[in-house]
């Protein structure tokens, strides 16, 4: 039987205006803070569940993983309304029908197992092909990585759901040599981020370094180590032969709702 892996269709989303104000049910769930602009974030509220939908793309790393460990498995898009209300009742009407510990998006069905929480479904089908390193030092470098990498595309997706993107753009584009930088240094002259061999991180960074460089094109340019990754992560047999196939979903990096990204 193929695993199932529910995600947000960020393309059946269609952009309505900026995010400020929206909440259902008057429910409050925090502020986001900016920690490279010099300037404090607006204050939004958001449920759940439209901040899943916001990181929707977080399900690419694991379609990546599903392709090239070979995995049978299936796809359940969930699709979106439109502005201003954003209709999520695709979602909804299932949410708590699924057996799921914690219903969100995306999740992993496989048999017995549901799971939720993307790093966990990463790790859960790694765990499987043994691609979550070999020796101590290999495991932890997967586990700051894993982090690390969550970090950082956290920073992106502060400023392209901001409704002032264009006044906080230029503070994190001088930001963005010193992130790769640390990427490069902790590459060093390894093939991959853990050691010798691949891991789950290694589509974690190709997942978030692909959308830096869609945004900033030229932002590897000074990280040789880092362009020749992403070069041999495209190389590989499986991962070459899904990029080239109609299943293939690279473009948007984000939702509609996105102030960049959105196509």
């Amino acid at each position: 039987m193929p695993m199932i892996l529910g995600y947000w269709d960020i393309r059946g989303v269609s952009r309505g205006g900026p995010l400020e104000g929206w909440c259902a049910g008057g429910e409050r769930v925090g502020v986001w803070e900016v920690p490279w602009s010099r300037e404090r974030l607006a204050v939004k509220t958001f449920t759940c569940d439209l901040c899943h939908s916001l990181l929707s793309q977080l399900a690419h790393a694991i379609r990546l993983l599903l392709e090239y460990t070979g995995s049978d498995y299936e796809e359940k898009r969930y699709t979106m309304g439109d502005a201003p209300d954003y209709d999520r009742s695709h979602w909804l009407n299932e949410k708590f029908k699924l057996g799921l510990d914690f219903p969100n998006l995306p999740y992993l069905i496989d048999g017995a197992h549901r799971l939720t929480q993307s790093n966990a479904i990463v790790r859960y089908i790694a765990r499987k092909h043994n691609m979550c390193g070999e020796t101590e030092e290999e495991k932890i470098r997967v586990d700051v990585f894993e982090n690390q990498a969550m970090d950082v595309r956290f920073q992106m997706v502060r400023l392209c759901y901001s409704p002032d993107f264009e006044k906080l753009k230029s503070d994190f584009l001088e930001e963005i040599p010193g992130i790769m930088k640390l990427f490069s240094e902790f590459l060093g002259k390894r093939t991959w981020f853990a050691g010798d061999k691949l891991t789950f991180v290694d589509f974690l960074a190709y997942d978030v370094l692909d959308v830096y460089r869609i945004f900033e094109p030229k932002c590897l340019d000074e990280f040789p180590n880092l362009k020749d990754f992403m070069s041999c992560f495209e190389g590989l047999k499986k991962i070459s032969a899904y990029m080239k196939s109609s299943r293939f979903l690279p473009n948007p990096p984000f939702s509609k709702m996105a102030m960049w990204g959105n196509k």
